[in-house]
C-alpha cells in the first residue's frame, strides 16, 4: 500500500539479518554506528515490521502454502507436495525452518531498536510511540513462534556474540513465553497512539495491541495451556478497542477486501494489516507480496497481463461451503462461485464440485495497475479486524464458566449477531430475522466456533482457532471422511493433504538445522 514504500528503505537496513541461533551475524549494522537521530531510530523500526512482509512469512509461504487453512481449505499446488502444506512436514522441512529464522529476526531487530532507543537526542513522544511499536512487534513476533512450535526460547536480548555460550539457549516453556507477551503487549498500549491517530494500518495503535493481546489471551486460555483467568482476561482486552468508540464494521463485507486490494486504508475496520507495495516490476522490487497470486482465483496465461496470474493453491472444502446460511453474502465473496477462462480471463460458471473452487477473497481482477505483474501484488494482508474484536469478546464470554453476568451475555449475542448482519448485508445496528436468540452460554459457543469460520476463512486464523478449542484431529478427520472420491487432481490434493494430518500436527516441528545449532532445543513430541 501507499506507506510501504517506507518498507523499502527499512529492507535496505539490515539491522540482524542472521537468524538468532545461527553462527554468526552477517551483514550487521554496528548499534555504535547507527541510531543516532530520530530519522535512524524511525527507519529501523520500520525494519522490524518489515519482516512480516518477508516470503518465508506473510508475502508468499503463509498465503496458502503452510497448511494454516485446516479445514476450510486445502492446497492445491504440485510444488509443494512432501511439505508442510500438504501436512507431510519433517523437521527438515524448508518452510518450516525459514519461517523460524525469519520470525527471529524479527525479534533480533526489536531488541537491537530497544537497546538502543535512548542513544540520539529526539522528541521525547516520538521516542515512546516506537517503544510501544518495538515492544508489540517483538510480543507478536513470539506469539508466532509459539502458537506453531510450543516451547521456544525467549529471546528479550539482542545477539552480540556467536560464543558457544550465547547460542546454547534452552526452550522456554509456552506459558512463560505467554506471560512475557501479555507482558510487552501491556506495555505497549500504554505507548502507543490511538488508532484514529494512526494514518497507516501497517503501524500499531491501542487497538492493534489489545486486539492482539485478546487473541493471544484466547490462545493461553485453550488447549493446551488452559490458563485460569484468561477468557476474562480477552474479554477486558477486548471490550477496550470496542469502548474506544472508534471502530466501525464497514458496511459490506466485499468492501473490505477491495479497500485492501486497491490500496485503501479503512482503519476503523482493518485494524493490523501486513503492507506491501508496487508490483515488482519497476524500480522497488522487494516490498510486492503474493496476496492474490497465491490464494486467488486461478488463472495461469502469462500472455495475458490484464488479469493477473494466480496459482489458485487455496481450493474450498465442501465442509466450508456447507457452513454458511443461505443469503450468507460471505459465501460467495470468500469461495468463488466463479471460474476465469484460462486464455481469456472470462467469467465462466463454477466448477462442478465445489471441492475444485477458489479461493475469491482477494481477486487481482479488483487491482488498478495495469498490466498486471506476475508474480506480485500491493494487496495487504489483514492480520485483525474489527469484527474479530466483537467475536473475541463475545467468545471471551461465552467459554469462560465462572462468568455468570447476564448483561455481559446479552452483549455478546448482540456482537454476534452485529457481524452477522454485516454478512447477510443488513443494517449492523438494527435487530434481524437471521439474529441468533440467546440460549445460553454452550449455544453461544457453538454459534462463535461456526461464525469464525465464515467471517476469517483464509484469513489464517483457522488452526489456530481450531487446536486451541482442542478439535483440531477431531475437525481434520471429519473433513477428510467427505473428500469426494475420484480421480481428478483436485480430489486427489484434498485426499493427500487431510490423509498426512496427524495428531502431532497442532504443533510444527523445531526445525533439525536450529537443534544442530543449538543442542539445548529438544523436538516436539511425535516428531
Amino acid at each position: 500500500m501507499k506507506n510501504s514504500i517506507l518498507f523499502f528503505a527499512a529492507a535496505l537496513f539490515c539491522i540482524t539479518s542472521c537468524n538468532f541461533l545461527d553462527t554468526y551475524p552477517e551483514d550487521y549494522v554496528s548499534p555504535e554506528s547507527y541510531y543516532n537521530s530520530e530519522a535512524q531510530i524511525e527507519t529501523a523500526m520500520l525494519g522490524v515490521y518489515a519482516e512480516l512482509s518477508t516470503s518465508p512469512l506473510y508475502c508468499n509461504n503463509m498465503q496458502g502454502r503452510m497448511g494454516l487453512d485446516a479445514d476450510l481449505g486445502y492446497e492445491h499446488y504440485n510444488t509443494d507436495k512432501a511439505g508442510v502444506g500438504y501436512y507431510d512436514a519433517s523437521p527438515a522441512d524448508v518452510k518450516v525452518t525459514n519461517y523460524w529464522k525469519n520470525v527471529y529476526i524479527g525479534i533480533g531487530r526489536a531488541n537491537m531498536l530497544l537497546e538502543n532507543l535512548n542513544k540520539p537526542s529526539m522528541d521525547e513522544k516520538v521516542r515512546a510511540r516506537i517503544k510501544g511499536e518495538a515492544l508489540f512487534m517483538r510480543a507478536y513476533y513470539h506469539f508466532m513462534l509459539t502458537v506453531r512450535y510450543g516451547d521456544v526460547p525467549l529471546v528479550l536480548s539482542s545477539t552480540r556474540s556467536p560464543s558457544k555460550e550465547v547460542l546454547q539457549v534452552k526452550q522456554t516453556p509456552s506459558r512463560d513465553v505467554y506471560k512475557q507477551i501479555i507482558r510487552d503487549l501491556e506495555d505497549a498500549a500504554e505507548l502507543l497512539p490511538d488508532a484514529s491517530e494512526v494514518v497507516y494500518a501497517e503501524r500499531a495503535s491501542k487497538s492493534a495491541a489489545y486486539g492482539i493481546l485478546a487473541r493471544v489471551c484466547l490462545n493461553m486460555a485453550g488447549y493446551p495451556l488452559y490458563e485460569p483467568g484468561m477468557y476474562s482476561k480477552a474479554k477486558e482486552a477486548a471490550s477496550k478497542v470496542i469502548d474506544m468508540g472508534f471502530h466501525r464494521l464497514n458496511p459490506s463485507y466485499e468492501d473490505v477486501f477491495i479497500n485492501l486490494i486497491q490500496d485503501k486504508y479503512d482503519i476503523k475496520e482493518s485494524i493490523f494489516e501486513v503492507g506491501f507495495w508496487g508490483t515488482d516490476m519497476g524500480t522497488y522490487t522487494t516490498v510486492a507480496g503474493m496476496v492474490g497470486r497465491n490464494n486467488g482465483i486461478y488463472f495461469n496465461n502469462s500472455n495475458n497481463a490484464e488479469v493477473g496470474i494466480s496459482i489458485g493453491c487455496i481450493r474450498a472444502t465442501g465442509y466450508f461451503y456447507d457452513l454458511f446460511e443461505e443469503g450468507d453474502l460471505r459465501r460467495d465473496w470468500t469461495i468463488a462461485d466463479f471460474q476465469l477462462d484460462n486464455t481469456t480471463g472470462d467469467v465462466l460458471p463454477p466448477p462442478a464440485s465445489v471441492w475444485e473452487r477458489c479461493c475469491g477473497k482477494y481477486r487481482r481482477t479488483y487491482e488498478l495497475n495495469t498490466p498486471k505483474s506476475k508474480d506480485k501484488t500491493s494487496t495487504n494482508f489483514p492480520i485483525l479486524r474489527y469484527s474479530d474484536i466483537l467475536l473475541m469478546y463475545a467468545e471471551g464470554v461465552a467459554a469462560d464458566e465462572s462468568n455468570n453476568n447476564a448483561s455481559e451475555l446479552t452483549k455478546a449475542y448482540e456482537y454476534v449477531n452485529m457481524v452477522r448482519r454485516r454478512g447477510f448485508g443488513k443494517d449492523v445496528d438494527s435487530p434481524s430475522d437471521i439474529d441468533v436468540e440467546n440460549n445460553g452460554k454452550g449455544a453461544l459457543l457453538e454459534v462463535i466456533k461456526d461464525e469464525r469460520a465464515r467471517e476469517f476463512g483464509y484469513e489464517l486464523t483457522r488452526k489456530d482457532d481450531i487446536v486451541r478449542w482442542g478439535e483440531f484431529y477431531r475437525r481434520m478427520q471429519y473433513v477428510r471422511s467427505t473428500v469426494p472420491s475420484g480421480s481428478e487432481a483436485y480430489a486427489s490434493s484434498a485426499k493427500e493433504y487431510f490423509d498426512g494430518v496427524k495428531n502431532r500436527d497442532y504443533l510444527w516441528p523445531i526445525p533439525s538445522y536450529e537443534i544442530g545449532v543449538n543442542r539445548n532445543l529438544v523436538q516436539n513430541q511425535g516428531w
